[in-house]
C-alpha cells in the first residue's frame, strides 16, 4: 500500500514563498508520478503540477506556471513544490497525489491527508 504525508503548509504573506514537501512510501510507489493538487471549500480539487518517475517530465496548470516549480529525489521518493510571490487566491488545503499522468494532468490512486496554505494579503 502506498502512503503519502506531506509537509510545510503554513501561513504566509502575500509575495512569500513557502516549500511543501510530500515522501510516498511502501508498494509501487517509486514507479509512480507524484503531484500536488489544492482545494478551496465549496470546489473540486484543481491539479497544480506533476513530475514522472523519473523526473524526466514535468507538468503544469497554466495557474501556476512561473511561480510553482515542482522537483523530485528519487532517492527518497519525494517530491517538493516551491511556491513563490503567493497570492491570496492561493490560499488552500494542498494534497500530494501519487498515480498516472494522462492528458498533461496527474490522476491521482493515492492520497496525502492535506496541508494547509494561507496567504494573507
Amino acid at each position: 500500500q502506498v502512503k503519502i504525508l506531506e509537509s510545510g503548509g503554513g501561513l504566509v504573506q502575500a509575495g512569500d514563498s513557502l516549500r511543501l514537501s510530500c515522501t510516498a512510501s511502501g508498494g509501487i510507489a517509486r514507479s509512480l508520478s507524484l503531484g500536488w493538487f489544492r482545494q478551496t471549500p465549496g470546489n473540486e480539487q484543481d491539479f497544480l503540477a506533476a513530475i514522472d518517475s523519473s523526473a524526466s517530465k514535468y507538468f503544469y496548470a497554466d495557474s501556476v506556471k512561473g511561480r510553482f516549480t515542482i522537483s523530485r529525489d528519487n532517492g527518497k521518493n519525494a517530491v517538493d513544490l516551491q511556491m513563490n510571490n503567493l497570492r491570496p487566491e492561493d490560499t488552500a488545503m494542498y494534497y500530494c497525489a501519487a498515480g498516472f499522468t494522462s492528458g498533461n494532468i496527474l490522476r491521482g490512486m493515492h492520497w496525502g491527508q492535506g496541508v494547509q496554505v494561507t496567504v494573507s494579503s
